[in-house]
C-alpha cells in the first residue's frame, strides 16, 4: 500500500513531532535489561556489546546479564586478565571491543578517580569510545541532551527528511548528526533517543517499513522509504584457506596461542601450509565467517612430525577456561 504523504515538517513542527513519538514509545516500548538501569557501567557494557551483536542474540543468551555477573563494576574488569575477559566475551566477536572496555574502565579509575564522566565530549576520550557510544551513555545514564546516531536512527532520519546523501559518507554523517541534534528533545533526551532507536527497530525497518501505523507518518518527507538510506557499496569479504592440525594425546589437545589480528589472545589449532598436507585426505572440512573473512578450514588428524621454530604449543586438557574462537570450539566439539 502506498505510503501516506507528509502533512507537516518534523523540524518546523518539532513539538508535535516529539510528542507523537514519545506518546507512541510510552505505549509500545520494549523492556530490555539495560533500560531498567541508569548505571553508566551497565549501559556502557550494553552499548559496546550491541555494536556488532543483535539484540535478539544478547537477550536470548543472557549475554549482558552474564557478563555483568562476572564484571559488575569497573574495578572488577580493570583488574581481570585478558584471558578472562576474552573468555567472557567469547562468541560475541570483534574482541577489541572487550579489550577497549577494560581499557576504558582502567582509564576512568586512573583519570577520573572511578567516577564516570557525564558529558559525551568527555566520554569520547575513553579508549575505543566513539561519538555514538559517548552520546548513548551520556543520555541513557545521565539524561544529558546528547544526540546519537546508530543504524536505526540514521535510517529513520534519512526517511523523515528525505536525505539522499550516503549515510556512511562524511557529508552524510554530518547531515544525519545535525538532524539528530535538531530533533532531540532536551527535556527528555533519555526517552527520546530510546524512542527514535526503537522506531527504527520495530516499524521503520530496512525492508517493508510499517508506514501506515508509524506514529510520525505525518512528518515523514520521503515518498520512497524502501530506497533509503543510501549507503556506499559494501567492502568485499576476504577469502582465506587454512589447513589445521588435530592432535590428541592422553585426552589433551595440541593448541597454540594466536598472535595475528583475528586471533590475538585466543588459542587455536596449529596451522600449516597447504603443501605440508597435500599427500593426505582431510579428516573434515569447515566453513565459517569471522569479521570480514570467509574461512575454509581443512582439518587433518596427524601426529606432528615437527614443530615450527618460534611457535608455542601446549597440550591442553581443560578447554572451558581458555578463550577459543566460537567456530574453532565447535570444530573441536565435533572431534572430542
Amino acid at each position: 500500500m502506498e505510503k501516506p504523504s507528509a502533512r507537516r515538517h518534523p523540524l518546523k513542527n518539532i513539538r508535535a513531532f516529539r510528542n507523537s513519538l514519545l506518546k507512541w514509545f510510552s505505549e509500545n516500548s520494549k523492556s530490555y535489561p539495560w533500560r531498567e538501569t541508569t548505571d553508566p557501567w551497565a549501559i556502557l557494557v550494553s552499548e559496546i556489546m550491541l555494536q556488532q551483536t543483535t539484540v535478539a542474540s544478547v537477550i536470548s543468551h543472557q549475554r549482558f546479564e552474564k557478563f555483568l555477573e562476572e564484571f559488575p563494576d569497573i574495578e572488577t574488569i580493570a583488574a581481570a586478565s585478558e584471558e578472562k575477559i576474552l573468555r567472557a566475551w567469547e562468541g560475541l566477536g570483534y574482541y577489541n571491543r572487550v579489550r577497549n572496555l577494560q581499557k576504558s574502565a582502567q582509564f576512568i579509575l586512573d583519570e577520573f578517580n572511578g567516577k564516570f564522566p557525564r558529558h559525551a565530549s568527555t566520554l569520547e576520550s575513553l579508549p575505543g569510545i566513539g561519538r555514538y557510544t559517548a552520546g548513548a551513555v551520556s543520555s541513557f545514564a545521565f539524561n544529558q541532551p546528547s544526540p546519537i546516531v546508530d543504524g536505526n536512527i540514521a535510517r529513520v532520519i534519512s526517511r523523515l527528511l528525505d536525505q539522499h546523501l550516503p549515510i556512511d559518507s562524511t557529508n552524510g554523517q554530518k547531515a544525519i548528526w545535525k538532524y539528530s541534534g535538531d530533533l532531540l528533545d532536551h527535556r527528555n533526551p533519555r526517552l527520546f533517543n530510546s524512542a527514535l532507536m526503537e522506531l527504527g527497530q520495530t516499524l521503520c525497518t530496512p525492508r517493508s517499513p510499517s508506514c501506515l501505523i508509524c506514529p510520525v507518518r505525518d512528518f515523514c518527507k520521503t515518498e520512497t522509504p524502501e530506497r533509503l538510506p543510501i549507503k556506499k557499496p559494501r567492502k568485499k569479504f576476504i577469502t582465506v584457506e587454512e589447513h589445521a592440525l588435530l592432535w590428541i594425546q592422553d585426552d589433551k589437545i595440541l593448541l597454540s596461542p594466536g598472535h595475528d589480528s583475528r586471533r590475538k589472545g585466543f588459542w587455536k589449532l596449529p596451522l600449516r601450509a597447504a603443501e605440508d598436507y597435500s599427500h593426505l585426505s582431510p579428516l573434515s572440512k569447515h566453513r565459517y565467517v569471522i569479521t570480514n573473512h570467509k574461512v575454509s578450514l581443512s582439518l587433518y588428524r596427524v601426529k606432528p612430525a615437527h614443530l615450527i621454530s618460534g611457535e608455542k604449543y601446549q597440550l591442553i586438557s581443560d578447554l572451558l577456561t581458555l578463550p577459543i574462537a566460537t567456530p574453532i570450539r565447535k570444530i573441536l566439539a565435533e572431534h572430542l
